[in-house]
């Protein structure tokens, strides 16, 4: 039997922002900025406004939203499970939560042996 461990997860207060962005623009998608404007901020996004191609890896889901990064970003984050949290502030210069005051933003772990065997990482 395997257990599922998963990449990305999301914490209440995202899940509830989630919710109230999906409530205003429909589904939505997620994708680990890596770029220089905006740091390293989970950007979200209408669903497929973003464009995601062979260099995107999809991580999961967050409430019910897709969680994309980069290949080249992934290949140094995938011994890491994300954590999305909010915080206070305000998010990306084009990601939707923008003007809600509030802000995505990313958290880590470390996966133990154990997962990292479940995800076939050793």
């Amino acid at each position: 039997m395997t257990e599922e461990v998963r990449k990305v997860l999301a914490t209440e207060a995202a899940l509830e922002l989630i919710e109230r962005l999906k409530s205003k623009h429909g589904p939505l998608m997620f994708h680990q900025s890596g770029g220089c404007c905006d740091g390293s901020s989970p950007m979200c996004y209408p669903e497929k406004e973003f464009l995601v191609g062979e260099s995107d890896v999809l991580l999961g889901e967050i409430g019910g939203a897709s969680f994309y990064m980069s290949k080249a970003q992934y290949d140094y984050w995938k011994y890491t499970q994300l954590i999305i949290d909010v915080v206070p502030g305000r998010g990306g210069m084009f990601s939707l939560e923008n003007p809600e005051g509030r802000r995505f933003l990313t958290r880590s772990r470390i996966f133990t042996d154990e997962e990292l065997q479940i995800l076939n990482l050793m």
